[in-house]
């Protein structure tokens, strides 16, 4: 494996592990601070942190901080602003799911696969940028539905949780602003980008926070240890290591797959911080939809290279 390959494959698989444990402070902070409050702070801080990073990688690429001229300045304020705000509602959205779940519902199970279906979404989203979905993407859609009967439905529609709905939601505006990122990640600075997202996400949800929520400084304070958490290692570092690590990742599939391994970190976190164990059928729907996502990420070049064989 390459260089650059390797280092690829280890930020990525970082920040999916960061990511899965993430699950665990959000729960932790869903009884005692508003949603918007949580996405408010921990964006803001990340964004602050987020700037010097931006400097000092900059100067050891021999770069200037500023960009060159004022379309690249132009194009970088469009993409924080486009992927803020869809950061804005995914983080959001995400947040919501996760303080609808009852207490004792194995959270970090259900929010975490199901917020990792964003691999699913990508692919399925691409249709109407007039890409059409392989027949590994197909497979993996169908073996998605069952593993989301076995997690969500097990128990008939009772085992059915609002916040699973929710979450689901999430999953899709998670998908689009991956696109979105995509779309800019070979044209701007990567720290940069992620900075300017996370300071319009924190601006939208403080704005958010103050129309609709009243939080208690007390119970901010209170819950800095998984808001810094938030902040500083999912946001500022996770998302900067996923920005990064595609940016370089030779082998898309692999990235993708590393990716969603966030998922099953999110279990394991909820089974080692919170003590909730999930029930058989959902641990085994779990397995299910972790197989649905790694076989929608398998190259369809395995088809024809299979056909090629068969003739032969």
């Amino acid at each position: 494996m390459k260089k650059n390959n390797l280092l690829s494959s280890a930020l990525l698989l970082l920040a999916a592990i960061i990511w899965g444990f993430a699950f665990v402070a959000q729960n932790t902070l869903s009884d005692t601070v508003p949603p918007f409050t949580v996405n408010a702070v921990r964006s803001l801080i990340a964004s602050a942190a987020l700037i010097p990073v931006a400097y000092v990688t900059r100067r050891i690429n021999g770069k200037r901080f500023a960009e060159k001229t004022p379309a690249d300045r132009k194009k970088l304020i469009k993409a924080g602003i486009f992927c803020g705000i869809l950061l804005c509602i995914s983080v959001n959205l995400q947040q919501f799911g996760i303080a609808l779940y009852p207490d004792g519902a194995p959270v970090e199970a259900h929010s975490g696969f199901l917020t990792a279906l964003y691999i699913l979404f990508v692919p399925i989203f691409g249709l109407f940028m007039h890409k059409k979905p392989g027949l590994f993407v197909l497979i993996g859609v169908a073996i998605a539905i069952v593993g989301l009967y076995l997690l969500c439905l097990s128990d008939g529609f009772e085992g059915l949780y609002t916040g699973d709905i929710v979450v689901l939601i999430c999953g899709m505006s998670f998908a689009l602003q991956i696109l979105c990122i995509d779309r800019y990640i070979g044209e701007v600075d990567g720290v940069k980008l992620s900075a300017i997202q996370f300071f319009v996400t924190g601006v939208l949800s403080a704005i958010l926070m103050l129309i609709f929520e009243r939080p208690e400084p007390a119970a901010v304070l209170n819950a800095w240890q998984p808001l810094l958490y938030l902040a500083l290692l999912s946001s500022a570092g996770g998302y900067t290591l996923q920005i990064i690590g595609q940016k370089y990742a030779e082998s898309p599939t692999l990235a993708s797959i590393l990716m969603s391994m966030e998922s099953v970190f999110a279990t394991v976190g909820g089974v080692i911080f919170m003590g909730v164990v999930p029930k058989t059928a959902e641990l085994i729907g779990c397995g299910v939809m972790l197989v649905a996502i790694i076989i929608a990420q398998l190259p369809e070049e395995w088809i024809k290279k299979l056909g090629v064989r068969s003739e032969e």
